[in-house]
């Protein structure tokens, strides 16, 4: 078994993260690459599996399956029948969830040290023979339905957000919401899912991360035996980006009871493998991150022009969203709430952040990093998510280093570029006639 080798690249490994990270790593003949990354200072042991699937992958007719299909897994393979997965890794002591993105299907387990052989048998269980019938799919197509109508249909933050995609994208399967069009999720069939199955969770579209206390030459042993003979799957097919670009402001209206009007904003970013990715997370630092952030204060504090304001940058394979979202006061004007954030923004890229903000990002960003890196479990999710993302685990151990070079320059020159008007999306909500009154739930 071969041990990773430092990245030789620009941006340099952290060194202190180098000299903590001994990743072993191997690729079986079926294709299922696994990454051993061994911890002993605790009886513990967190395993991911990294599907590369999410609803980038996915077709109009049948949005949503990526996420009804993580529902799907928890339901019985050949070996462990329905209800079986949960009660044996809760009887050896672990505990066991997944999500859905749009690039990414993640599974995730937490035990004992002990318990790892009972874990590697049950998660290739499933992933060699998934039990797929009408009857598991009917129960979970129902779940998935109830969850879009309680995230979705009847959430404000939801429902502005699916328009949004709409707006932002006209051809790239990021347009539509994770968890599908209700429609689509109604006519999913098991075929479908039979063939999802076969392609997307075959063993070369998958990495296996197992951190924490491990012998990494006894673990790989034990993943040969329980995954080698799983068969690969057809080669999945690549998703092309036709995304045309953007030449001008896109705007919609969405009418809700609400007790307050809100704005969700969305400027078209940068795939995760470009530099301007980083940088753009040192800028959501500066804009958003505490109480005293830029737009916090001058927004909600100074301005009291809105009762809260969020910014949301997430890493997508694909050129993805730099997305705000204001909630206002009931008697607010929303077009001059957005002028004044436009106006925060245009400052940022006019004359750019003081070394106090710029210095304060820089910790904030470093010491979130280093926080999810100190426990088996935030490890395996952060180098599995760098190695999905940026194609290599070893770029997120650069990220200290990179982020402590950006330069006032960089964020100045970002911002110029992403938050310029041609590259934006708006969504409104205006509240209907009849809007609940103070008190009442707006999702009741």
């Amino acid at each position: 078994m071969a041990k990773a080798s430092p990245r030789s690249a620009a941006r340099a490994v952290d060194p202190i993260l180098h000299a903590l990270f001994d990743v072993h790593e191997a690729t079986l003949p079926n294709g299922l690459k696994v990454r051993l990354l061994a911890n002993h200072q605790a009886p513990v042991v967190s395993l991911y599996t990294f599907f590369q699937v999410g609803s980038r992958n996915e077709r109009p007719g049948i949005t949503g399956i990526s996420h009804l299909f993580e529902h799907m897994m928890f339901n019985g393979a050949k070996k462990y029948g329905p209800k079986m997965f949960d009660k044996t890794l809760e009887s050896n002591g672990g505990r066991s969830n997944a999500y859905t993105s749009n690039d990414m299907t993640v599974y995730y387990d937490d035990f004992s040290a002990d318990a790892l052989e009972t874990v590697l048998d049950l998660e290739s269980d499933r992933m060699r023979s998934l039990r797929i019938s009408d009857q598991t799919l009917a129960s979970e197509r129902e779940v998935v339905k109830e969850e879009r109508r309680v995230r979705v249909d009847n959430e404000i933050p939801g429902m502005m957000d699916e328009e949004l995609g709409t707006l932002v994208y006209k051809a790239h399967a990021y347009r539509w919401p994770v968890i599908g069009w209700m429609a689509d999720i109604e006519n999913i069939t098991r075929e479908d899912c039979q063939e999802y199955f076969r392609t997307y969770y075959a063993p070369n579209n998958a990495v296996l991360y197992i951190a924490g206390d491990i012998d990494p030459k006894k673990t790989l042993a034990l993943v040969r035996r329980y995954y080698g003979n799983i068969p690969r799957g057809p080669t999945p097919l690549p998703v092309l980006n036709a995304e045309p670009e953007q030449k001008g402001e896109r705007r919609a209206v969405v009418r809700h009871p609400a007790q307050s009007p809100s704005v969700m904003i969305g400027f078209r970013g940068p795939a995760a493998r470009q530099e301007d990715t980083l940088v753009l997370d040192v800028a959501q630092y500066i804009l958003t991150k505490g109480e005293g952030s830029r737009l916090v204060k001058s927004l909600v504090y100074d301005q009291k022009a809105c009762v809260s304001v969020m910014l949301d940058w997430s890493w997508r394979i694909d050129p993805g969203t730099v997305l705000f979202y204001l909630e206002l006061k009931p008697d607010s004007d929303p077009a001059k709430v957005e002028a004044l954030l436009y106006a925060e923004l245009e400052k940022l890229a006019r004359e750019g952040v003081t070394d106090k903000e710029l210095q304060k990002a820089k910790n904030n960003l470093r010491a979130d990093h280093l926080r999810e890196l100190s426990t088996n479990s935030g490890r395996g999710h952060a180098l599995g998510h760098y190695e999905a993302l940026l194609g290599d685990w070893r770029e997120g151990l650069s990220l200290p280093t990179f982020y402590a070079s950006v330069t006032p320059e960089q964020v100045k020159a970002v911002a110029a570029k992403y938050f310029a008007p041609e590259r934006r999306s708006v969504v409104t909500l205006q509240p209907e006639a009849g809007a609940i009154e103070p008190g009442e739930d707006a999702d009741a």
